[in-house]
């Protein structure tokens, strides 16, 4: 087969083993059926198994990561719907986003340091705790690599949604404001959606937390780049 053809078999393969393993993961709720932790290692093993380069496939399935801007921005729908709450509890969101993602890009950039990380390393896992598009938007001015950004992205959320998870399951947090907040700063996409899967108002506090936060990062990159 040609690679136009490899690479159209991809995004289709792609598609369709994530919609089945959806399909399972509502069946069998448990963490390690989830589409993001088994979707990526089946279509790893796949490329190796098959020796197909990671050009090939990402020549048809880039359309899916360009489609995660409009999937972010749908998730304004519910904020705007839910903005009284956001009017009530204003000041502690901002607060929060202003306070979270300094301290997510400077824990990152220090612990790569001390383990003697590359330079690149460094600056791509400044972008980790921001959703694929903003990140993908802040690499450049980071100096990190785009490729390597959105995969840190989606270890990070898929990390930061069992870690969340965990956390609710032990302590005794009851607000769905701090719910939200939890999940939005910590696991950006992939939180938000299991914040919603919590409650209404856990899903709005998360997608705000998770849209302000990166857009905050990315206004703020090309000064941190500079630092960094």
């Amino acid at each position: 087969m040609g690679n136009e053809t490899i690479a159209l078999a991809c995004f289709a393969l792609t598609v369709l083993l994530y919609l089945a393993i959806k399909r399972l993961n509502a069946r069998v709720k448990r963490w390690w059926t989830s589409p993001m932790i088994v979707v990526p290692l089946a279509l790893i093993g796949l490329l190796v198994a098959t020796q197909t380069p990671y050009e090939t496939y990402f020549r048809d399935t880039r359309w899916l990561t360009w489609l995660l801007g409009p999937a972010t921005v749908a998730f304004a729908v519910p904020i705007y719907e839910h903005r009284a709450l956001i009017k009530k509890h204003w000041l502690s969101l901002a607060s929060g986003v202003l306070v979270g993602m300094p301290v997510a890009v400077a824990s990152s950039v220090w612990l790569a340091r001390e383990l003697g990380l590359p330079e690149l390393l460094q600056n791509t896992l400044a972008t980790r705790s921001i959703s694929t598009p903003f990140a993908l938007a802040a690499a450049p001015s980071f100096g990190a690599q785009p490729e390597l950004a959105t995969v840190f992205v989606v270890l990070t959320g898929v990390c930061g949604m069992l870690i969340g998870e965990a956390m609710l399951a032990i302590l005794p947090v009851r607000s769905s404001l701090a719910k939200g907040a939890l999940f939005g700063a910590a696991a950006h996409g992939v939180g938000t959606a299991k914040a919603r899967e919590i409650g209404a108002e856990e899903g709005v506090v998360a997608s705000l937390t998770m849209m302000f936060g990166g857009l905050a990062t990315v206004l703020a990159a090309p000064i941190v780049g500079g630092w960094l």
